[in-house]
């Protein structure tokens, strides 16, 4: 009995244990979360149960209290229902008083803010959640070169319904829901300008002009803050369980957008670019970027911006690609090596493997590798939880706290050019490949 029963005192240890190794590796616990909620109140109460029986667990207690935030001890002898009673009157009680651990969340997070400019294109703005709309258009009236006097901020709905936000507004304020946009237009409703009439050899002539290992630098210190917001659980969440996931992923659903933004910032400036020589210009400046974004160990940007020019709107401008110096297109070649799919992204990974940390992944893959796992092996086997695919999972995942910092503790963010910086903040994309192709085919018809 003694033996069982020191058995028994094992397994309840350990169950709280794992508790409090997931409490420590979770930065934001599910405060919204009615089961997460309900479980730790119930295992809290079965603590207090077992305590009379298990005196040892008092320490264990102690650090579920921690967990809870409970401001006294409890101690209950189980034989007394009277304080049984009472210790299950104040655990029901944390249901409206219980908070996470961690410290509270920050005032201004950091959010991409998407603004369509016309149905077919949008400014990307990285701001922050507490940006007010004059700020916000102060913004893109410098990113599109324009008069902020005579822009507005329209909140569109998917029926077509617009309203007009104030300047003195906050963007990202409760009455804002999740299916509305942003639209900015002139103060008579029409739009600010077109794709086909925009000014692209303004925006080639001021692309040209910069430094292509600064504009690497600002690619890779937007993809790095992203980066690191990311918590390793988002990963599972947004793989296991897409419908459920509403507001656990918000950091990696930013790092993702910010990806293809990247790939159409690419494809919008070369497709702009009316001029031969100028695009030719635009290409080798790419191409050296990518190189820059590799040597950076930044390979979010890296594929995005090689994804870029192989999109077929851009790869299909072969007197473009023809004036190409031999020398580019022998660095390109190579580039796209790395993003060759074949043999389950050999290339790729291999490079990878090799790349010493911090350095940040493309996620996308990563993901394509955790939803392998999870439809390739059952949860349960025989009526039993299969630990090793969630071991599978777990490993998975743990490339995310490996790629953050080397064994130094360095970070990979580094000083960046503020113009650069500025730029790249706030990319202007088109993302209607219709459109895309409609430039295309201007630039290069189809003999």
């Amino acid at each position: 009995m003694k033996e069982e029963g020191r058995d028994t005192l094992l397994r309840k240890r350990k169950v709280l244990h794992l508790l409090s190794q997931w409490s420590s590796q979770c930065t934001d616990l599910p405060q919204d979360d009615e089961h997460a909620k309900i479980f730790l109140k119930t295992l809290y109460r079965n603590v207090l149960d077992d305590l009379y029986e298990f005196p040892s667990l008092e320490k264990d207690l102690k650090e579920l209290q921690k967990l809870l935030r409970m401001q006294r001890r409890h101690t209950v002898d189980e034989s007394s229902p009277q304080k049984k009673n009472k210790a299950l009157s104040h655990q029901l009680s944390l249901k409206e008083n219980w908070h996470p651990v961690r410290g509270a969340q920050r005032e201004r997070k950091e959010v991409l803010c998407r603004v369509d400019v016309t149905v077919d294109s949008y400014v990307s703005v990285r701001t922050h959640s507490e940006v007010s709309v004059q700020e916000l258009l102060r913004t893109v009236a410098e990113r599109l070169d324009c008069a902020e006097d005579d822009m507005v901020l329209m909140d569109a709905t998917y029926p077509g319904e617009k309203v007009l936000l104030q300047s003195d507004q906050c963007v990202f304020s409760s009455s804002l829901g999740a299916a509305e946009r942003l639209l900015v237009c002139r103060r008579d409703l029409t739009d600010i300008m077109s794709p086909f009439t925009d000014n692209g050899h303004q925006r080639s002539v001021r692309m040209l002009s910069m430094n292509t290992w600064d504009v690497a630098v600002s690619l890779t210190n937007c993809d790095w803050s992203l980066f690191s917001n990311v918590h390793e659980q988002e990963l599972v969440h947004f793989t296991l369980s897409r419908d459920a996931s509403a507001g656990h992923t918000v950091a990696l659903e930013q790092l993702l957008q910010r990806c293809n933004e990247t790939q159409q910032w690419v494809m919008t400036e070369v497709l702009l670019c009316t001029t031969l020589c100028k695009r030719v210009q635009l290409f080798k400046k790419f191409i050296k970027i990518a190189a820059h974004c590799k040597a950076q160990r930044n390979l979010n940007s890296f594929f995005a911006i090689i994804m870029g020019l192989n999109s077929p709107a851009v790869s299909r401008l072969t007197q473009t690609l023809e004036k190409v110096p031999g020398k580019f297109r022998k660095l390109f070649s190579e580039l796209e090596s790395l993003t060759d799919p074949s043999l389950n992204h050999k290339a790729y990974r291999d490079a990878f493997r090799k790349m010493k940390s911090p350095k940040i992944p493309f996620l996308p893959l990563l993901l394509k590798d955790i939803t392998f796992i999870h439809e390739g092996n059952k949860t349960f086997l025989d009526n039993l939880v299969n630990f090793d695919k969630l071991h599978m999972i777990a490993d998975t995942v743990r490339i995310i706290r490996q790629c953050r910092t080397d064994h130094m503790g360095n970070m990979l963010s580094q000083k960046d050019s503020v113009e650069v910086r500025t730029y790249i903040n706030y990319l202007h994309v088109i993302d209607n490949q219709q459109t895309l192709f409609e430039l295309s085919h201007r630039l290069e018809p189809r003999t």
